[in-house]
This record gives structure tokens, C-alpha cells and sequence, in this order.
């Protein structure tokens, strides 16, 4: 690294304890997650007051710090209960709350002064002036807007105060709003986009009727089955380190508040890997791993892109024409623990004896093993695992580490 060079942070989206732990478990250096009042995610089971408690602990006993989204636009009639949320919270020992909205803003002040505060990518910060203007009202860190490239990021970082962080998403899913302002959703369904109910109308097929031909659909472009004109690509950063690291970037940020438990562990521990592996070797043209690479294919995901970061997308707007998820890998298990040469799991996925399994651990290139010798809890051999949760065995002479995830390619 650059003697003036910070480490980045990682930070990881969590919507449960159990996605909690996995971004700790994975090499996550901060988590950001939501309560049950204020977060712009309403799909998630998020965390009430004594899962809030519990989620700090743990969380700071690992040495890993959580911002908490308050990041709706609040009504009138909310606002009585925004004091008794932030006071909880920060009695609770939330590190930062994530704030857009100027009221919750000047509430998060009085109400808790001692946690930093964090300001949204919804706020649509693009330049230093705006950055720095929530700077003077208290703000920390400046979650940048989404439509920024590197220059201007690193134009925003060379004119602002060197105490105030930088932030910014660098995986996950995308949205055809400016950073996340949408009212598709509201039009269309009724479900307000800006106060975490969205619909992702964006992710629908769309095709073209013209006025005096009701019910004739044509398609947007030459496409039988019409267009996802609005369905945007994943973005994926993590070919690209040490141009976020130049530019000034201090928090490399994931979607996926909404994302599987899987999901968390991958990609963070792909980040993690990727970080730390500049961080040994910094180099302008420091490439991951191919494992580390390959690993961000091993989840859900729509075509990956890089956003607006090396510029306007005008070739191809970054739009997934292709509708749904990439998904070629599922869970098969999650080992409980490993005796006299058994593994014992979990089940999650139907699989039967003799097929390879690939492992994944925290920190270290998967690897496979056989599924051999099945066996039920009672012991009994069997040839599937069939059922859901099912408890199960299986030989292997490599003893498998508790909560390895245990994979198959379809």
C-alpha cells in the first residue's frame, strides 16, 4: 500500500442473525442492517429491539462494527416515534446510523449524539459542495451516489475534509433510478419504492401497444418475447481494486439486504479474499485470483457490469435483456461437525451418494469431496438425501470444519 493509503473497508448486508454471523464468519469488517422501523428494506425479516441488542454483540465481540439504515423519507405521523428508535439504537451501541433525510439527520443529533452518522446514496451526493455541506451538519461518511465515475469520485475526494469517509457499492443489484429514487413501484403496484416496500417493476418484461390495437403487444426491440428494457445488470467491482483504492474509496459496500445466507458468505469472502490479497501485493494491476474471480458466478446473479464507475454505460445502458438470475450452483448441506472419519450435516438441497461436492470455508480456495456411505441420523444407509432439514452423515477422510457450506454445480 501507499504510505497515505488507507485499507478499505468491507461491508456486508445482513437481514437476519444468521446472514449476521455469516458476514462476520466471512471476513466482513462492518455490517449494515435494518430494525423494524425507518429501513428502506421492508422484505427482509430484519431486527426488532432485543435482536438489535444481540446483533451489536456479536457483531463487536468480532471486532466488527454496524450501521443501522434510518433511511426512509419518515411522514408527519412517524416522527414520535423516531426519538425512542435512535435512543435505543445507540444505547444498544449501533456504530453509525444511515440517514437521507434531513429531518432524521438533525433527530439522530440530539437524540444520539455520541453515533456517527452516515449519509445515504439516496441523498444523490455528486459532488464535493454536497459532500461537505453534510460534513458541516455532522455527517462522518458520504455514501456516494451510484452514477458516479472513478474521476469524480476521486475529484469529490481530493476537495473534501481528509476525516470524512467515503463510501460506495461495489456488488449487488442495480436499479434504473437515480440511486434509488423510483416511483415505478408506486404507480404501478402501490407499494412505495422510497419507503423500502418496492416491487422491482423494473425487472419486468415490458412490450409496446400502440393506442388503437388494444391487447396487440409488440416487442421493444426485434425480440419474440419482448424486452426487460428497465431490468439493470448486477454490478461487480472485484476485477477492479486498485482503481477503487486510487480513487479514494474508503468502504467497499454489497447489495443484498434481501439476499440469502449463501449469498452473504460467497461474496464477502470473495471480497475478502480480493482485498487482502491487493493488501500483501499492491499493485496497479493487481488481479485476484482465478478461484476468487470465479466465485461471484457461484451465486444468483443477473450479467455483471461496472456501473458507471469507468463511465456513462451508453452502449448498452447496463441493461440485462435477458430477464432472470444466472444460477448454475445450489447448497447441498452445512456441516454440523466432523467424527471418526464421518461429516455430519445438515441438509438443503436433495443430492445422492457419490456425487462430488465442492466446500467452502472462510479464507481458502473451495475444494471437493465425494459423498460417500450415506447415512440417515439412525444411521441407516441411503442412497438420497431427501428430505428437507434432514440430519444426515457422510465418510470422508478430510474433517470438515462446523457451518462449512457444502455446494454442487447443477
Amino acid at each position: 500500500m501507499k504510505q497515505n493509503e488507507k485499507r478499505p473497508e468491507l461491508l456486508a448486508p445482513v437481514g437476519d442473525i444468521e446472514r449476521l454471523k455469516a458476514a462476520i464468519r466471512f471476513g466482513a469488517d462492518a455490517v449494515y442492517l435494518g430494525g423494524t422501523m425507518f429501513g428502506m428494506r421492508s422484505a427482509p425479516e430484519n431486527f426488532d429491539s432485543e435482536q438489535l441488542e444481540e446483533a451489536v454483540a456479536c457483531a463487536h465481540t468480532a471486532g466488527v462494527n454496524v450501521y443501522l439504515t434510518v433511511n426512509v423519507l419518515p411522514r408527519n405521523r412517524e416522527l414520535n416515534l423516531l426519538p425512542q428508535f435512535l435512543d435505543h439504537a445507540a444505547q444498544c451501541g449501533v456504530d453509525a446510523f444511515i440517514i437521507s433525510d434531513l429531518g432524521v439527520l438533525d433527530y439522530a443529533k440530539r437524540y444520539a449524539p455520541q453515533t456517527e452518522i452516515h449519509i445515504s446514496t439516496q441523498a444523490g451526493i455528486v459532488n464535493f459542495a454536497a459532500a461537505e455541506a453534510f460534513y458541516r451538519l455532522g455527517a462522518k461518511r458520504a455514501v456516494l451516489a451510484r452514477e458516479l465515475s472513478l474521476e469524480e469520485i476521486r475529484t469529490i475526494r481530493k476537495n473534501i475534509p481528509s476525516d470524512m469517509e467515503l463510501e460506495c457499492f461495489v456488488h449487488g443489484a442495480m436499479c434504473v433510478s437515480f440511486s434509488g429514487r423510483c416511483l415505478l413501484s408506486n404507480y404501478l403496484v402501490g407499494r412505495d419504492s422510497n419507503r423500502g416496500d418496492c416491487a422491482q417493476p423494473c425487472r419486468w418484461n415490458y412490450s409496446l401497444v400502440e393506442e388503437k390495437r388494444p391487447g396487440q403487444f409488440f416487442p421493444i426491440e426485434d425480440r419474440d418475447g419482448g424486452t426487460f428494457i428497465l431490468n439493470a445488470k448486477d454490478l461487480c467491482m472485484i476485477d477492479h481494486l486498485p482503481e477503487l483504492i486510487d480513487a479514494g474509496i474508503d468502504s467497499f459496500k454489497i447489495e443484498g439486504r434481501a439476499k440469502s445466507e449463501y449469498y452473504v458468505a460467497v461474496i464477502t469472502n470473495a471480497y475478502r479474499q480480493a482485498i487482502d490479497g491487493y493488501l500483501a501485493a499492491p499493485s496497479p494491476t493487481y488481479r485476484p485470483a482465478q478461484w476468487i474471480l470465479d466465485e461471484v458466478q457461484k451465486v444468483s446473479y443477473r450479467d455483471y457490469c461496472t456501473g458507471f464507475f469507468f463511465g456513462d454505460p451508453k452502449d448498452d445502458a447496463n441493461i440485462s435483456f435477458r430477464g432472470g438470475y444466472n444460477r448454475v450452483w445450489d447448497v447441498m448441506a452445512i456441516v454440523d461437525h466432523s467424527e471418526n472419519g464421518r461429516v455430519y450435516c445438515t441438509q438443503r438441497n436433495r443430492f445422492f451418494t457419490g456425487d462430488t461436492l465442492e466446500v467452502l470455508l472462510p479464507g481458502q480456495a473451495p475444494f471437493s469431496v465425494t459423498a460417500q456411505d450415506l447415512r440417515n441420523e439412525a444411521g441407516d444407509m441411503i442412497d438420497a438425501t431427501n428430505h428437507p432439514m434432514m440430519a444426515f452423515s457422510f465418510a470422508c477422510e478430510r474433517p470438515l470444519l462446523k457451518d462449512a457450506i457444502l455446494r454442487k454445480a447443477r
